[in-house]
């Protein structure tokens, strides 16, 4: 039985989603704080996280930021009544893997938390290596020739997507889906932005391959000889 952890500070609504999840077959863990929320979370065991975004203690951003500063692959699932694209932009940047805008069809949350724990549940936990780029998924590390490289989580994402795809052109929109978890309310150039932050730290001549354009499509990883 999957585990999700629903941090929610509104007695109202916490007792909504923990009760609909439980009737869809989910055990069900409560936090009604940011700074609680996160304890639990790290302490793992957790197929997915619904979190609201105006919490005590840590809001959801926040949270979001620290678990993914501490390894955390946990899928998140941000739950606001902002539904400003900047806060959507910045919710999503901040490392949650989905954004759904209150009020909301508690069908809707269901359907994105299966989404989130079957996704996470097919994700192969292993180590990549791709010319001189080595990717730890359990850790988020990043090596280059044996030597750390600082990437974000969403670079580190970006980068472990090409990495097992050597060679084929992906578009933006498949980039979104996989890194980004949606392709709603998010410019497609922010794949674009994004794309350029991993092109300045990934010099070729150290890793080994480039990240070339396909014009009209998207982006591909190319290893010379391969």
């Amino acid at each position: 039985m999957a585990r999700i952890l629903v941090v929610e500070d509104d007695p109202e609504m916490a007792e909504l989603l923990t009760r609909g999840l439980r009737e869809e077959g989910y055990e069900v863990a409560e936090a009604r704080d940011g700074t609680t929320g996160l304890m639990e979370a790290v302490e793992g065991g957790f197929a997915a996280a619904a979190v609201d975004v105006m919490l005590p203690g840590l809001d959801g951003f926040e949270f979001c930021r620290q678990l993914r500063m501490r390894g955390s692959r946990l899928p998140v699932l941000l739950l606001t009544a902002r539904d400003a694209v900047e806060d959507r932009v910045h919710g999503l940047d901040s490392g949650a893997d989905d954004y759904l805008v209150k009020p909301f069809a508690f069908a809707e949350l269901s359907a994105r938390i299966r989404a989130l724990v079957r996704r996470d549940a097919q994700e192969p936990k292993v180590r990549v290596v791709v010319g001189e780029l080595e990717l730890d998924a359990a850790t988020l590390r990043a090596r280059i020739g044996g030597e750390p490289v600082a990437l974000s989580a969403r670079e580190f994402a970006l980068a472990r997507l090409f990495a097992t795809h050597p060679g084929a052109a992906l578009d933006r929109s498949a980039i979104l889906e996989e890194v980004w978890g949606t392709t709603r309310h998010i410019d497609p150039n922010v794949v674009d932005q994004y794309v350029r932050y991993l092109r300045r730290k990934l010099d070729p001549a150290r890793v080994g391959f480039t990240i070339e354009t396909v014009r009209g499509v998207g982006y591909r990883l190319e290893v010379p000889g391969a």
